[in-house]
């Protein structure tokens, strides 16, 4: 499908621009840095000397084949699984070697959308996108009187166009639905760095670009640091190519000042690539060449 075929941005009234969970953090400090991290399970290696650093605001593409070592990336990121070597930080805070307990504060400021949305069958709507309140302890946040975060479910949901559904259970939503859910709930607690697990797998076309165009409001309303894991050529490209323009309320093109998206090619849990879609594009490498074309997988 091409971009003249696609689509109109859904009618979302975007949100009020939330404050960044940073207060503190020294200006220049990378949102995540990673620094020869390597991660193995027996002879399986997941990660491989895996190095690489984004800043706040900008947005990595993951990429690769299966078990390429992506979703381990993510885990990884916020210390879901440790890393057996190297170092990860997230804005500029060390996360190898911290036990879970110390892990707390930073996640709270990291929103994740696990593959397939990873809602729990037994809560409703309203309660699956509240979870993470229960587990906050950074920030305003973890002072919330109950009726404030009602308030935040509510605004989130509409952000998703979902707030009919806050009664209702994920067994009663579509596939598209219930990843439009998983969306808000990663992102109710205004993260300033948002994680996604192949956001739009198993998706048809209209609908994965429904939920490319909520990942990129939340990044361009919010300045939202972003990882995205994905076997679409088409997600990676409108991430780096397009924002959203809160004036008019439409996914837009973006000017080449305004991109900060880099592509990141797994192998083998190694890293073998890492630059721009004009790099990636031009890039004689028969493997990361698979990952640079539409229909690509």
């Amino acid at each position: 499908m091409t971009l003249g075929e696609l689509p109109t941005t859904p009618s979302v009234a975007p949100p009020r621009v939330m404050p960044r969970a940073l207060a503190g953090t020294p200006a220049g400090t990378p949102a995540v840095q990673f620094e020869d991290v390597s991660l193995s399970f027996g002879e399986i290696r997941a990660l491989d000397h895996v190095s690489f650093a984004m800043n706040p605001g900008e947005t990595r593409v993951v990429v690769g084949a299966a078990g390429s070592g992506k979703t381990m990336l993510l885990k990884t990121t916020v210390g879901l699984v440790p890393a057996d070597s190297g170092h990860i930080r997230l804005f500029g805070e060390e996360v190898t070697g911290r036990k879970e307990s110390e892990l707390f504060d930073l996640r709270s400021k990291v929103g994740i959308l696990f593959q397939e949305g990873g809602l729990f069958d037994s809560q409703t709507i309203a309660e699956n996108v509240a979870y993470p309140f229960l587990n906050r302890h950074a920030g305003d946040a973890a002072t919330l009187s109950e009726d404030e975060v009602e308030r935040r479910v509510r605004e989130t949901l509409r952000f998703v166009e979902l707030e009919h559904t806050l009664d209702k259970f994920p067994s009663e939503l579509s596939g598209g639905m219930r990843r439009r859910v998983g969306i808000a709930r990663a992102v109710v607690t205004e993260p300033a760095l948002v994680l996604y697990d192949s956001p739009t797998a198993g998706l048809d076309p209209i609908t994965a670009y429904t939920i490319i165009s909520l990942i990129l409001m939340e990044r361009d309303l919010r300045n939202t640091a972003t990882i995205m894991v994905t076997h679409r050529y088409q997600d990676g490209h409108l991430m780096a190519n397009f924002r959203y323009n809160p004036s008019s309320g439409k996914i837009e093109p973006a000017e080449s000042s305004q991109r900060s998206t880099r592509f990141l090619v797994m192998k083998d849990g190694a890293l073998i690539f890492e630059g721009s879609q004009t790099e990636l594009l031009a890039s004689t490498d028969p493997y990361v060449q698979k990952f640079a074309r539409p229909g690509s997988s």
